[in-house]
């Protein structure tokens, strides 16, 4: 009884040390965007490595993957990687993608070490929270870089894409009143919809992106933006797992060995079962 407790014991406190070390899915409750990755489109990946390299790597790095290994797998020439890629001359094709950022300077710029991003699609809510994230960055004079994020209110990072997409603003809209139904409220006689103003979360509310941009104040259009997050976060989502698509491939075959080994296992078990009847 008394090591049952023990075992008991021991496993609650497993529990929450693992739950302890989990990192917040979402610091609101602000909705997520749909992003569907797909790894088999490598123009996309390769945009979005030199996105990454371009705008994030001087903060962040992808300490678990190595720039060989990004130029096979999306079939970047070795040399074009050395020479578009990799700025330190010092570095060979086969270091792991790090940044030369040291945790003194991070915490005296940036007040904490900014995190490594190899594995941020995986354990930060999926890619959709990149994303959604990456989007959402609205102009905030109260905070100290000039910028919040809806997403993650009061995050720390400056917007390091604000030349491409340009500033947001929050904004309050006129939108439909709804009914005690729940259906849109129109005027009984002009058959008109009734509009009422909202702001802030009563726009998430209701399904409205509270941001608007500021016309010209970025270099990209919107739909242009959306396609570079869109590719950059099609390329963290494979550094998080670069075997997928192989793992995937082997799988198939793995499950169709399977398949047929299991018919000539079940045809010998039955020659087993006659002998021994």
């Amino acid at each position: 009884m008394k090591s049952l407790l023990t075992s008991v014991s021991l496993l609650t406190g497993l529990m929450l040390v693992l739950a302890s070390g989990l990192p917040a899915i979402a610091e609101t409750t602000y909705p997520l965007d749909d992003m569907e990755p797909d790894l088999r489109d490598t123009a996309s990946l390769q945009r979005g490595a030199r996105t990454f390299i371009n705008y994030c790597m001087g903060c962040h790095s992808l300490k678990y993957q190595r720039y060989v290994r990004t130029a096979n797998d999306l079939g970047i020439p070795v040399d074009l990687m050395l020479e578009h890629l990799v700025f330190d001359p010092d570095t060979r094709i086969g270091a792991l993608m790090e940044n030369n950022l040291t945790v003194e300077d991070a915490k005296q710029w940036f007040g904490s070490v900014p995190p490594d991003l190899t594995l941020y699609t995986k354990l930060k809510g999926g890619p959709e929270y990149l994303y959604t994230y990456m989007r959402v960055f609205y102009e905030d004079v109260s905070r100290p870089l000039g910028v919040n994020n809806l997403l993650f209110e009061n995050v720390g990072m400056p917007h390091p894409l604000l030349e491409l997409q340009g500033l947001q603003r929050k904004v309050c809209k006129d939108i439909p009143r709804l009914a005690a139904n729940g259906g849109e409220m129109r005027d009984p006689l002009s058959g008109e919809t009734v509009t009422e103003r909202a702001c802030g979360e009563q726009l998430v509310e209701r399904g409205y992106r509270p941001l608007k941009l500021i016309e010209g104040s970025g270099s990209l259009s919107p739909g242009d933006y959306d396609q570079l997050i869109y590719d950059l976060t099609n390329f963290l989502y494979y550094t998080a797992d670069p075997s997928r698509l192989e793992r995937e491939r082997m799988g198939v075959y793995v499950l169709l060995f399977l398949a047929f080994f299991f018919l000539f296992a079940w045809l010998l078990g039955r020659e087993y079962g006659k002998q021994s009847h």
